[in-house]
């Protein structure tokens, strides 16, 4: 970025007191030109980084998917399970699992995000570890390759120290957002982390505008893109206040830890050796600063309110009566009727028959092989409303 040398018949003009120009002290017409500090002369503005971070994301991802699978064992529970050629990895039969992969209750048992047992077994992990399951291959293949294609580009642009964090806490904020609004289902999925990654793109073009060439070429482009992903999140059974939290967490975050010095600074940092520099620039412009404290208390003040509403068993959609239309908009093809968990139980010796209040489904039980039988038995529930 730094400027060429001036010619031999321009070496004694000053130029202004006070200017941004580098001057040059002397020229030697035979000496070769001024190396940059540290040597290096291919200089770059900004670091870039080789992507590790995001790729593994990818594979903890895909194994924990064939782990569900693993653990799911549909022959061992159905009797009509798709592509049984895989054996316990065969998946549930798709009026119950349209996306190809294990049922609620694995799920379930494997950490997806369920409100109940957020709030009133303590545990606020699922919030975590729901981010990292998925609930079938159409599910967990659509999200891995988002990941790689907006992930890598930010990893290499910020390093894994930014960017991982970014992203868990995008989908942590998902998470939280959605346990708030949608109740009476369970929750996996990586979207709220994704969507937390293009929410940082924004913010990140916003904060450092001074610094882009074509900056609203990329600023429509980038708000399309978004606009269109949001909007798929009003179709049923997307969880699109997973979408929206995701986005709002990753947009206030990427204005506080995506934030780039100014070219004036960096390149008065690396100007070459035996150059003087004007005056001295700041390493940040003030709107940079303010929008770095907005959005700091933005995310400590949202994460705080949040959590405790969550923990007091608020559900928001008793207090805004039009909120739940950002998840899903009800047309002629379809309802946005929420699943109901709610079932009726009668018990005969050691067989427990369950009934689906909101299906109608029915299903006979063995309960001498259950250990936990108030735990199981709600888990049966949802897999048997799902």
């Amino acid at each position: 970025m730094g400027r060429e040398t001036s010619s031999e018949g321009d070496a004694r003009s000053n130029g202004r007191r006070g200017d941004n120009t580098i001057h040059p002290l002397e020229i030697n017409p035979t000496a070769p030109p001024p190396r940059r500090r540290g040597g290096r002369d291919d200089f770059r503005p900004f670091r870039t980084w080789f992507p590790w971070l995001v790729p593994l994301f990818v594979v903890a991802n895909i194994v924990l998917f064939v782990i569900a699978m693993y653990i799911n064992d549909c022959p061992e529970k159905s009797q009509s399970c798709v592509l049984d050629v895989l054996g316990r990895f065969s998946f549930q039969p798709l009026k119950e699992n349209p996306l190809f992969g294990p049922s609620s209750g694995t799920l379930l048992k494997m950490g997806a995000l369920d409100v109940q047992k957020v709030v009133q077994d303590n545990q606020g992990w699922r919030l975590i570890t729901c981010m990292w399951l998925h609930a079938g291959v159409v599910h967990v293949l659509a999200n891995m390759l988002s990941l790689l294609f907006i992930g890598i580009r930010l990893e290499r642009e910020f390093g894994f120290v930014r960017i991982g964090p970014l992203y868990v806490i995008a989908g942590f904020g998902g998470s939280l957002l959605s346990a708030l609004f949608i109740q009476t289902s369970i929750s996996v999925g990586a979207s709220g982390a994704l969507f937390g990654l293009l929410g940082a793109m924004l913010s990140e073009l916003i904060t450092n505008w001074t610094i882009y060439a074509n900056k609203f070429a990329a600023l429509l482009t980038l708000v399309i893109i978004i606009a269109i992903n949001l909007a798929v999140g009003i179709l049923p059974h997307v969880d699109n206040f997973a979408h929206v939290g995701g986005f709002i967490t990753g947009f206030f975050l990427g204005f506080v830890i995506l934030i780039r010095p100014q070219f004036g600074y960096i390149n008065q940092k690396n100007a070459p050796l035996g150059y003087h520099r004007g005056s001295i620039k700041r390493k940040h412009k003030t709107y940079q600063y303010v929008l770095w404290i907005i959005a700091a208390i933005a995310l400590i003040v949202g994460f705080t309110v949040g959590l405790v509403m969550l923990f007091r068993g608020v559900n928001v959609n008793e207090h805004c009566s039009w909120c739940h239309y950002l998840s899903c908009v009800p047309t002629s093809k379809w309802s946005c009727k929420a699943q109901s968990k709610s079932c009726l139980t009668s018990q005969s010796g050691h067989q427990l028959n369950l009934t689906c209040q909101d299906n109608g489904k029915t299903k006979v039980y063995n309960l001498s092989s259950m250990t936990d039988a108030a735990s199981q038995i709600y888990d049966l529930c949802v897999e048997l409303c799902s």
